[in-house]
């Protein structure tokens, strides 16, 4: 019911987070459960959202398309980022810590250059509109009137609902990987590589394999961001998104779907919370005025929040929740002291 109660802003900064929360999942997989450094997220987002795009536009001038239904379209989107994963995972395989860190990062120029370029698929600088998805004849847009309890049900809440039910199914999904066997195999081979090897685990296959299921997360997410944008500029796809995300796993929780979740929310409602407010907030001021931008202003919160994590907290927000949570469990009085008392 909460899409009822809440404004257009609100939704589509939901949207927006959840959808940076199943991206946040994806490199947690593989960077705190697995320990593989990586600084390419925002590619594989950036051919999850341009896949979309591309396979369900109907050509247009200049611009191609193939005008696919737009859920074959995005299950499309998504199975060729696993693609692009997969041709990148040999290479995953074999690297870690910096230097897996520095070819993924050789991703993110390479992504840009070829969004920029190729224009006739992404539209170059200018990007291109995002259609709407539609699903059994539902469409999740503006341009068929609904009705719900006497409230209009536009596109922020039938997306909000979507993105809600995307990432409980994300969350679900990566949850039953972390706690079966591979999740296991996972940790052993981020803690005690040699010893993982030893004990039989085949050491560069799961790196290679988590390395295209982390890439499928983030082009899940790229779908739901430019259904969320409803355009996708290249631009936004940098080496900046890329440090959120792992920002984000970091302030969260290394290792945790709970803990990738929280840092998503933080980092990616940040900078809106800041820009919402930014008239009542000291030292945050509108571009173009004096003080910081509410981009800056975010990013030197949470890049505050990170080294405070790192020095203080190891387990991020979610284990500092488990702390409050235990500290107040401790001091309760349990339910049998209770009874014997009286």
């Amino acid at each position: 019911m909460i899409p009822f109660y809440l404004d257009a802003f609100w939704l589509t900064a939901g949207m927006f987070a959840m959808s940076a929360a199943v991206g946040a999942i994806g490199i947690n997989l593989l960077t705190g459960a697995t320990g593989q450094l990586s600084m390419g997220h925002a590619f594989f987002l950036a051919v999850g959202a341009y896949g979309y795009v591309y396979f369900s536009s109907e050509p247009d001038g200049h611009l191609g398309g193939l005008g696919l239904p737009t859920p074959l379209a995005a299950v499309l989107a998504i199975a060729l980022t696993g693609l692009a994963g997969g041709v990148f995972s040999p290479i995953a395989g074999r690297l870690k810590g910096a230097y897996l860190g520095i070819a993924t990062l050789a991703l993110i120029f390479l992504g840009q250059h070829v969004l920029f370029s190729a224009e006739p698929v992404t539209g170059g600088y200018n990007g291109r509109a995002v259609p709407p998805l539609e699903l059994l004849g539902f469409g999740f847009s503006d341009d068929t009137e609904l009705v719900v309890l006497g409230v209009p049900f536009g596109a922020p809440e039938r997306l909000w609902y979507l993105g809600a039910a995307l990432l409980v199914l994300s969350a679900w999904f990566a949850r039953g990987v972390l706690r079966d066997r591979p999740g296991r195999a996972m940790n052993t081979i981020r803690d005690h590589e040699t010893a993982a090897g030893v004990m039989g685990v085949p050491v560069a296959r799961y790196r290679a394999g988590v390395f295209v299921l982390s890439s499928m997360y983030g082009g899940l997410a790229g779908v739901m961001l430019a259904l969320s944008f409803q355009r996708a500029v290249p631009e936004y796809f940098g080496v900046m998104l890329s440090l959120d995300y792992l920002a984000m796993i970091v302030i969260g929780g290394l290792g945790s779907v709970g803990g990738a979740v929280i840092g998503a929310f933080f980092v990616s409602l940040l900078p809106q919370l800041l820009t919402r407010y930014s008239d009542s907030l000291p030292l945050v001021a509108q571009p173009g005025e004096s003080g910081f931008s509410p981009a800056e202003a975010a990013r030197v919160l949470y890049g505050a929040a990170v080294v405070a994590v790192v020095l203080f907290l190891p387990g991020g927000l979610l284990g500092l929740a488990s702390r409050i949570r235990a500290s107040l469990a401790g001091r309760l009085p349990h339910p049998r002291d209770t009874r014997s008392s009286s």
